[in-house]
């Protein structure tokens, strides 16, 4: 079920219990301890009903009664079967880390999560500590974020925890520039324009900001598998350098690139020289808030005056940021430890701070969100191929299509965003 536009009026199932029809089920077979524990969950239930302003969210809940909450005004609207009443105490206590957990256990179910999480993302202000991870769950996974923070030797672990799967593994669903970021759609909206297509316009809008001319120095920080490399040496002449901590995308690179460029295995805060421009895709939520002032420290050092650098990096709304950074979330629980995303106005400060020219910032969420849908199809298109290697296993396959359909929907409710900027080192 996706987005709802004719949600004005009130349903007056609202926030009440009525009848299921959907799924077999007798409360006289939930048990005396399910129907003395019930009334607690309801009135968990009644506040993410009060924190729903917009969009609507149909829960069929473990006695096999239904309750719609929310449909407020338009929104996203979504149906969740509630298969145990444990999956709301993790909510409840471990946020988006426990919500997956319970999933992961069948505790709930939905025949579409996508508008599920973009509604949570979309009344995330006003749900406010509903869904946030909250007591010894919320301090037992800061403990292991700050356990796996990004200093010299965390950063390589932490890389090769996601980069190292395998080029295989990343071909099978990436396009065809192995491009692992945010594509630029002329529209996000327009299914016939290719993903590969918008891959590149998304490099040619990070290059259009550099100025590059012949003999420029071009630093990537995070070349990834050297994608934005061979279109910027398409362009003109360049001497490149691309840095990376992936040891899979470095080869992949290197035989991508040969001897036109360089491809160094080497941490940010240890890179020397000076270069006439920077590039860095959406490096900068890699590294965690504690090193943010390390990067841009290194960014400044690196840039010539006069030069520019230019980033594409991945935010969440400053009204957010301090409750989301109190607690260490699914993405970074399972997917990509040692990261934060982006507080803007924090960042911007930072950098500005080291007297670089914040310039030109351009938003454009909705096509992170297209971009990964376009992702999950080619994902399960190489499952349903058997083209996954064999090392991965189902529970290996369920964590990343819920990956991808948890970001889709962060994306979709604008809670979370994408940029490019260019930052300026006065000459």
């Amino acid at each position: 079920m996706g987005q709802s536009e004719g949600m004005n009026a009130v349903d007056p199932r609202r926030g009440r219990r009525s009848k299921a029809g959907r799924r077999p089920f007798s409360v006289a077979h939930a048990g005396p301890n399910a129907r003395l524990i019930a009334p607690a969950f309801h009135r968990i239930l009644d506040r993410i009903d009060q924190g729903l302003e917009r969009g609507s969210l149909l829960a069929i809940l473990p006695d096999g009664t239904q309750r719609l909450l929310g449909s407020r005004s338009p929104g996203p609207a979504c149906e969740v079967d509630l298969r145990r009443w444990r999956a709301l105490l993790r909510l409840m206590t471990g946020g988006s880390a426990g919500w997956y957990r319970a999933w992961a256990k069948g505790e709930w179910t939905s025949p579409d999560p996508v508008p599920l999480f973009e509604l949570f993302m979309a009344n995330a202000a006003a749900l406010g500590s509903v869904a946030r991870p909250s007591g010894p769950v919320r301090w037992g996974g800061r403990l292991a974020h700050w356990a796996r923070r990004n200093s010299r030797s965390g950063s390589r672990r932490n890389i090769a925890f996601h980069y190292d799967l395998g080029n295989d593994f990343y071909g099978l669903w990436l396009d065809e520039t192995m491009s692992y970021s945010s594509a630029l759609f002329r529209d996000p909206h327009d299914p016939t324009e290719h993903l590969e297509q918008a891959q590149r316009c998304k490099v040619d809008a990070i290059l259009d900001r550099l100025n590059l001319k012949e003999g420029s120095s071009l630093l990537e920080i995070g070349c990834g598998w050297g994608g934005l490399a061979e279109q910027a040496m398409e362009r003109c002449q360049l001497a490149y350098d691309g840095l990376t901590l992936s040891a899979e995308q470095a080869e992949y690179a290197r035989d991508r690139l040969g001897s036109g460029a360089k491809i160094i295995l080497k941490d940010y805060r240890d890179a020397e020289g000076q270069y006439d421009a920077i590039a860095s895709v959406e490096m900068a939520e890699a590294v965690g808030q504690r090193y943010w002032p390390a990067y841009l420290d290194a960014i400044t050092r690196l840039l010539k005056p006069g030069g520019r650098a230019a980033f594409q990096y991945i935010l969440i709304d400053d009204a957010l940021f301090d409750s989301y950074a109190r607690g260490a979330d699914f993405i970074q629980t399972y997917i990509f430890p040692g990261g934060m995303l982006i507080s803007e106005s924090r960042f911007r400060a930072l950098a500005e701070e080291r007297g670089l020219i914040w310039s030109d910032a351009h938003h454009f969420g909705q096509h992170y969100a297209e971009t990964l849908r376009r992702w999950r199809e080619r994902f399960d298109d190489a499952i349903d191929r058997g083209e996954l290697p064999s090392s991965f296993d189902q529970q290996f396959v369920d964590l990343w299509r819920y990956y991808l359909m948890y970001c889709e929907g962060g994306f979709r409710g604008g809670g979370i965003d994408v940029a490019q900027v260019t930052l300026i080192k006065p000459a």
